[in-house]
């Protein structure tokens, strides 16, 4: 069975940074594009950033995703992070050689993970 699962969230003070991970089983993260999104409460979900299976590290302004095949999982570290960031994360793995924005682009969803800013 293909399944992505996110973890790393939690609650952290404004200013602060967190590192979310996405790890997958049933197939191989190598073969897919990463794609990173979030909703926050009310709000649609927004595409926050991506890395495609030919690119190891993608740095698009606080965000970096990285990819880690040996252990199947891809991160996003996040930086000077504020009350605005709060959302549920999600990753997804898409087929595309590009970074799609749109979801339904992507094959694969993991189930979220919580992120709050806040003081």
């Amino acid at each position: 069975q293909s399944q992505l699962v996110e973890s790393g969230g939690g609650l952290v003070q404004p200013g602060g940074s967190l590192r979310l991970s996405c790890a997958a089983s049933g197939f191989s993260l190598a073969d897919y594009t990463i794609g990173w999104f979030r909703q926050a409460p009310g709000k649609e979900r927004e595409w926050v950033s991506c890395i495609n299976r030919y690119s190891s590290d993608i740095v698009r302004g606080r965000f970096t995703i990285s990819r880690d095949n040996a252990w199947n999982t891809v991160s996003l570290q996040m930086n000077s992070l504020s009350p605005e960031d709060t959302a549920v994360y999600s990753c997804a793995a898409s087929s595309a050689w590009y970074c799609p924005r749109e979801t339904y682009e992507y094959r694969y969803w993991g189930q979220g993970t919580q992120v709050t800013v806040s003081s």
